[in-house]
């Protein structure tokens, strides 16, 4: 592995854990506002939304459906894990028949 390469990955990940530890050693200080608290606690959903949102753009209606199916199946049965295998099924299904 080259020098340069793995100085650049130990300087990120340097930097990754300062900005999470001076995160939390900052709010361990200072009480944020509840509008801020609100949406510390509620921006993941949006990120995770928009990058599904991102993939299912690409995939097309094949993804929406497998989607589709993702979100019907963990409504009925709440099992994370069955629920990712019907999304995954319905999208290899719906490319080995509409190809």
């Amino acid at each position: 592995m080259r020098w340069d390469v793995l100085l650049a990955i130990l300087c990120m990940a340097a930097v990754t854990y300062a900005c999470r530890a001076g995160g939390y050693a900052v709010l361990r200080v200072v009480r944020p506002p509840p509008f801020v608290d609100a949406m510390l606690r509620n921006l993941p959903g949006p990120i995770f939304t928009a990058y599904v949102a991102l993939a299912l753009d690409r995939i097309g209606w094949i993804g929406v459906l497998g989607s589709a199916a993702v979100v019907l199946v963990q409504w009925r049965t709440g099992h994370l894990s069955a629920s990712i295998l019907a999304g995954i099924g319905v999208v290899w299904l719906a490319q080995v028949f509409f190809g």
